[in-house]
């Protein structure tokens, strides 16, 4: 009896101890959609709000907000390129590092533009200008030429397996026409004023009878009854006696 109640304890113990791990996964699974969601969306006020400064403000600080822009979107356009590439294409991995430690230059001078958005002094702002400009310029082609290289190995790719399946397609295709029985070759047409050809054994038996006037005029005509052969005479045979009429 003890031992049935201690089976139950243990069973109602990794019951409860498996309802606790499903809901805390599923609580995870669910806080992290929700970080995913919050951060989308406040990724998405941003670019609204830096595209509507570099529209409205003018100067240094107008500037800034666009090339804030400019470096947001150029990194985001690659990471989830590289991100989609990876699971088709091993090889776009060792390109991911490098995205990633290019990455960490990106958020370093996003900081720095963002910082220098509320710089109240104008005359410093614009001297750093050209320095920001060009670590812009700099990492945003980095990330534009991974990009386009895996895109444009994504693309080769296609082309490759295209080419390979119009080959396939076109050797199959030809396998299909090929007819191993030949197909019958039609009767030459009469030629004119010939009786029609009549089916069946008849027809068959009348093929190598003659019909009036199809003799040439060179061809004898044969008699209609040949005479039997004479019998040649010896003199010492006796002549057959005559029938008696008695």
């Amino acid at each position: 009896m003890e031992a049935v109640i201690t089976v139950f304890a243990l069973l109602f113990l990794l019951f409860v101890g498996l309802g606790a791990f499903v809901t805390i996964k599923a609580f995870g699974a669910a806080k992290r959609g929700v970080d995913r969601t919050i951060a989308q969306a406040r990724r998405t006020v941003e670019d609204h709000t830096l595209r509507a400064k570099s529209f409205a403000q003018v100067g240094p600080a107008g500037e800034i907000a666009q090339l804030r822009l400019t470096l947001r979107t150029s990194m985001r356009a690659t990471q989830e390129a590289l991100h989609a590439g990876v699971p088709e294409d091993e090889s776009l991995k060792e390109s991911l590092g490098l995205f990633e430690r290019l990455g960490a230059h990106g958020r370093e001078l996003d900081a720095d533009l963002k910082r220098l958005e509320s710089e109240p002094d104008r005359a410093t702002l614009a001297a750093r200008l050209p320095e920001l400009r060009g670590r812009t310029e700099r990492i945003t082609k980095s990330a534009d030429s991974l990009r386009w290289a895996a895109r444009d190995r994504a693309r080769r790719f296609s082309e490759d397996d295209l080419d390979s399946l119009s080959a396939q397609i076109d050797v199959e295709a030809g396998a299909l026409r090929h007819w191993t029985q030949a197909e019958p070759t039609p009767a030459p047409p009469p030629w004119p004023g010939a009786p029609a050809a009549a089916d069946g054994p008849e027809a068959q038996q009348q093929t190598w009878q003659e019909t009036p006037g199809s003799r040439t005029a060179d061809e004898p005509a044969a008699q209609a009854i040949t005479p039997p052969a004479q019998r040649p005479s010896y003199p010492w045979e006796k002549k057959p006696r005559p029938e008696s009429t008695a």
